[in-house]
């Protein structure tokens, strides 16, 4: 649809938008929150970032963000969070390498929260449990394999007598 414009419409058009630009001038006060609330979403942005980078595949989605809105009426991200998968795997090396990973990602971000040291704590101590299943495992092969290698040089030693 093609519009015409007189003169008198050109001039209530450019009253209305200076009404609009004068209600959207925010107070030294509220520049100020605005301000603050931009440099809260470059951290918080950043800080997920971090944990996604460093997590790789066990990252289980993006980032969630919470939002504030500022007196400009944009949305800012104030606090957000990333999913990371601390189960563990199907062998103990295997989860030893994942929670090496998680403990990395969780821990990632220059200034981790209380949550991100409560997960680089929780994959540390699976880690740990991993290692003593892995221990054990060895143990009780090197056990079966070792008797029988006694054994077997006990016979040589007997045999060369």
């Amino acid at each position: 649809m093609i519009s015409q414009f007189s003169p008198e419409s050109l001039q209530k058009s450019s009253e209305f938008q200076e009404g609009l630009a004068g209600q959207q001038e925010l107070t030294q006060q509220e520049q100020q929150q605005v301000t603050e609330l931009q440099q809260r979403d470059r951290e918080v942005r950043n800080h997920e970032q971090a944990h996604i980078a460093a997590a790789g595949q066990y990252a289980q989605g993006g980032a969630q963000y919470e939002y504030t809105t500022g007196p400009d009426g944009k949305r800012y991200a104030t606090s957000g969070e990333v999913s990371i998968s601390v189960s563990p795997e199907n062998t103990p090396e295997k989860t030893i390498q994942k929670m090496r990973i998680v403990r990395k990602a969780a821990l990632a971000p220059a200034e981790p929260s209380a949550q991100d040291r409560r997960v680089a704590a929780q994959a540390s101590q699976e880690e740990t449990r991993a290692q003593r299943e892995l221990a054990e495992l060895k143990q009780t092969n090197s056990s079966e394999t070792g008797a029988g290698t006694n054994v077997s040089n006990q016979e040589l030693i007997e045999e060369f007598l």
